[in-house]
């Protein structure tokens, strides 16, 4: 079957290629790789930013493909049937479209009060690179989602003096749970113990494992970590060394801000504190909303929809986390989307002869 990829960047891979130097999975590799092609046994249980990169240029050179480099989407709306695709410098017709832009399209950042100020540096965690630039230096965080978390502890081990602000709660897991993966080990919970169960579980074991983080001001949200997941995509911060700092006072935690000044920012509650440099670790946004024409979807507030719609001709593979991994969920997805366009495609054909 013929299949045409749009690709906006100039390269295979490109969030991969941007993302911070020290980042590796945080899934193990048996349960992240890309379907038919398993990561090497040579690579560690959690790959490097590095080695992903070079599986996936490996993976593209395997089975030829060959995506339009610099061509992005501006908009797919529907064309009789089919459904028109216009790029940044093509124009394409398509019985199927398959939206695979990712969760992590468009850096966010919050408009907060006096930021125009600041005279230090202020970027997106989209823009970090390594500590290098920042040794020496006093460092806000914003947010400790896990970029955020791990961001933070780059930092800190690059010398700067770290501090995260938190507005909200926020659950916290340790990458392996006394030797397991904690992937694994949510996989398992969610199929040997009813929700409620599971939820009640695993703080008093989360406790254990990573000490009272109360007395260190980090609070978890009321909702449990499994239904955060279910209801909003949310994953839970993957702990890899973050939490030990905090503990040793390394990093500090301080609450939300409430504005920003010329040299640093005052938090709710009314504190303040002096910074040369503050990082937004605040997360993304998809941008499929930006190409996709409203009107030609029936209910566009349920975009991308939990399950296929068994009628539609439009596909979105890489927008639903999971406790199982976003990695695995993605290739789990890839390979229905394909076995269903083969097979409606098949049905759709005329008989031979």
């Amino acid at each position: 079957m013929n299949f045409i990829i749009l690709e906006r960047d100039q390269k295979v891979a490109s969030s991969w290629h941007r993302h911070y130097e020290r980042l590796h999975l945080h899934t193990v590799k048996q349960l992240s790789c890309l379907p038919y092609v398993p990561f090497p046994a040579a690579y560690s249980r959690y790959v490097p930013r590095n080695l992903v990169i070079e599986y996936l240029d490996r993976y593209a050179a395997k089975f030829d493909l060959k995506p339009r480099f610099g061509d992005a989407a501006r908009s797919v709306c529907r064309d009789g049937n089919d459904w028109r695709i216009q790029g940044t410098s093509s124009s394409i017709s398509a019985p199927y479209v398959v939206v695979a832009s990712g969760f992590n399209s468009e850096p966010v950042i919050p408009s907060i009060p006096g930021m125009e100020k600041f005279r230090g540096k202020l970027i997106h965690s989209a823009a970090y690179a390594n500590a290098t630039p920042f040794a020496d230096q006093s460092v806000l965080v914003i947010g400790m989602g896990n970029t955020g978390a791990e961001v933070a502890l780059d930092l800190s081990e690059g010398g700067a003096r770290t501090s995260i602000s938190i507005r909200n709660g926020v659950h916290i897991v340790p990458r392996d749970l006394f030797g397991v993966p904690i992937q694994l080990v949510a996989m398992l919970a969610t199929r040997a113990l009813p929700s409620a169960a599971s939820e009640t579980l695993f703080p008093r074991i989360l406790d254990l494992a990573l000490g009272d983080l109360s007395k260190h001001k980090i609070r978890r949200p009321r909702e449990g970590i499994l239904r955060q997941v279910a209801t909003s995509a949310k994953i839970p911060v993957i702990d890899v060394g973050t939490v030990r700092k905090i503990s040793e006072g390394a990093i500090r935690i301080e609450p939300g801000i409430s504005s920003i000044t010329e040299d640093g920012a005052i938090f709710c509650g009314g504190g303040e504190g002096k910074f040369d440099a503050i990082i937004f670790a605040t997360g993304y946004r998809p941008n499929y909303r930006s190409f996709l024409q409203a009107d030609d979807i029936k209910n566009p507030k349920d975009y991308p929809p939990a399950r296929q719609n068994t009628d539609s001709t439009i596909y979105f593979v890489g927008f639903k986390n999971s406790v199982a991994g976003l990695l695995r969920q993605i290739s789990r997805e890839a390979v229905q989307v394909a076995h269903d366009i083969v097979r409606r495609r098949s049905e759709s054909s005329p008989p031979a002869g």
